[in-house]
């Protein structure tokens, strides 16, 4: 019986590459003159400082047509996105209003005034800090974006772990057509002890309020001990409720303004 021969297989024809170009990072050459070198050095620096300058910019601007646009609005309070926080009352993210914008078109001189001069001109926008004293200031468009530079700082600088470096934004002062119905303040709730089971002086001993450290790491009022202040005067002890937490013992965090 004959043997059969294998049948060949049919190969397809490599297609050729298109040979690509990476963008290669400049870099100080380490011979050469010192002048030459120290030249190079800088002239990389002020690229790199001018390409920072360019999105802070940009980021400012689309920031101020977000404010122009969305002007008068009562969801996001006029920044054009919302701020969102956790149940202790620390910021956890940001997301675009869902709202209709109340203006559909901005003039070019308006977003360049509101994103050039004035305090307002980084409202909107979201910053990060590290307890090492790096800093940004706010020229993010959203917290995704801080929480990358602050991510590549912390590889950079601590290895890649966190040493508890968080993010902040600059909200708008609210405006007249900005601002909403807010519920007057209660009256601070007073108690009378009627047991006498104690002195004065120990009952105002029961004022622990904790030390400003400790309430920045935990989140406590550093005014009341758990939302109470103890006062005895003309022989009548009282217990109040603390006007600052309004009785619940926790510090109340607001946006962090930067300049």
């Amino acid at each position: 019986m004959a043997t059969r021969k294998p049948t060949t297989r049919k190969r397809t024809t490599a297609r050729r590459r298109k040979a690509v170009t990476r963008a290669r990072r400049p870099r100080v050459p380490r011979n050469g003159p010192l002048h030459a070198r120290f030249t190079a050095w800088a002239l990389i620096r002020a690229v790199d400082h001018l390409d920072l300058h360019k999105d802070g910019v940009r980021s400012r601007k689309d920031a101020a047509i977000l404010r122009a646009t969305h002007q008068g609005c009562t969801t996001c309070g006029g920044n054009g996105q919302i701020f969102t926080k956790r149940k202790d009352g620390s910021f956890s993210g940001s997301k675009p209003c869902p709202a209709t914008p109340t203006k559909a078109r901005v003039s070019k001189w308006a977003v360049y005034k509101a994103s050039r001069f004035g305090a307002e001109k980084r409202s909107g926008l979201v910053g990060c800090s590290c307890p090492c004293g790096w800093k940004q200031k706010p020229r993010f468009r959203d917290a995704k974006e801080a929480t990358k530079a602050l991510r590549g700082h912390e590889k950079q600088k601590h290895g890649g772990k966190t040493v508890g470096g968080t993010w902040y934004a600059q909200v708008a002062k609210p405006t007249a057509g900005t601002a909403t119905k807010s519920t007057p303040a209660a009256a601070p709730v007073t108690k009378t002890n009627t047991s006498k089971a104690m002195s004065d002086t120990a009952w105002e001993k029961q004022n622990k309020p904790p030390s400003p450290a400790k309430a920045t790491r935990l989140g406590l009022c550093r005014w009341c001990t758990d939302g109470a202040l103890y006062s005895a005067f003309g022989g009548e002890q009282r217990t109040v409720v603390c006007g600052i937490c309004n009785g619940t013992g926790k510090a109340k965090t607001d946006a962090r303004a930067a300049n």
